[in-house]
């Protein structure tokens, strides 16, 4: 590793592949799903392109501006990690201040796009979001509790209504009923990966469930989150905010995934389980949201 090389200054700043990699490309395209999934289900049809367009560029680049200080803020963590020690920090591959350069411009590109081109409102949500992640969680939560994931996971669980106040100036229902799906689904989903990556969160004293409670209270946990997920994720079919493409997805993807968290509560020193559940988790997630996209419009 050369997790030295990088507080030395010694990197190079046109690593286009690494910049890229601090964007965490694969989360900020789940978030970015999530908040158009929000702006579409509060409006009857189609989106006005307006918000559509820059609503969805200003929200991912505060999503790629969070993922790059979470990298900057976390970067010797990371560098003790075997999930992480291959970030661009920790290999050399930028300095520190490239990063935190990179995150602010981005930051500060997004505000823009959004106060000029959509509303102060979804602007004003979106930093306070950011700040959420970036810092609160970051900085504070994640090093503080063991309830870090449940707490934080406000910040993630924000971009449907990020997207349907970028749409209407405020939010609709529909998009917190999307917020409370994805803040249930956030703790199992994060305490699956803890318990397979348990020894490397203690490495770095980051006091993540199964850490402080063990890996049989954190499957427990996971097993109980899925439940009230499995539950609150009927609400939309019973609300008639969704119908039957919707409610035949939700069964079918939250009938699995009950299935595997019992699996773990039964099998919690499982590390394979583990991380296939934490797999699954994110193909729910996608699932569901595309399910009520295709179940508003048919």
């Amino acid at each position: 590793m050369k997790a030295n090389s990088a507080d030395a200054g010694t990197a190079s700043g046109l690593n286009f592949k690494a910049y890229f990699e601090l964007c965490k490309p694969r989360v900020v395209a789940l978030i970015v799903f999530t908040a158009i999934v929000g702006m579409f289900l509060s409006v009857p049809d189609m989106v006005p392109l307006r918000p559509l367009i820059f609503g969805t560029l200003g929200i991912a680049l505060a999503a790629a501006s969070a993922a790059a200080f979470n990298h900057y803020l976390d970067r010797h963590a990371d560098a003790e990690m075997g999930r992480t020690h291959n970030r661009p920090l920790p290999q050399g591959e930028l300095t520190p201040l490239h990063v935190l350069v990179f995150a602010s411009i981005l930051g500060i590109a997004s505000m823009a796009i959004l106060l000029l081109w959509v509303n102060w409102q979804t602007a004003v949500l979106t930093f306070l979001s950011l700040i959420g992640y970036a810092v609160v969680y970051t900085v504070y939560l994640k090093r503080a509790t063991p309830q870090n994931i449940v707490i934080g996971g406000a910040a993630g669980a924000v971009p449907p209504i990020l997207g349907s106040v970028a749409v209407l100036g405020s939010a609709h229902p529909n998009s917190v009923l999307l917020f409370l799906i994805i803040f249930l689904w956030t703790p199992p989903h994060f305490w699956a990966l803890a318990i397979a990556k348990r020894d490397e969160y203690a490495k770095v004293d980051i006091p993540m469930l199964p850490v402080t409670h063990g890996v049989e209270f954190t499957g427990l946990q996971v097993f109980l989150y899925t439940i009230l997920l499995f539950v609150v994720s009927l609400i939309p079919y019973l609300t008639h905010m969704s119908g039957l493409i919707y409610l035949g997805a939700a069964l079918a993807l939250g009938g699995v995934f009950l299935y595997m968290a019992w699996k773990l509560r039964c099998n919690p020193n499982d590390r394979g389980l583990a991380m296939r559940t934490f797999g699954f988790s994110i193909l729910y997630l996608m699932g569901i949201f595309a399910a009520l996209l295709i179940d508003h419009y048919l």
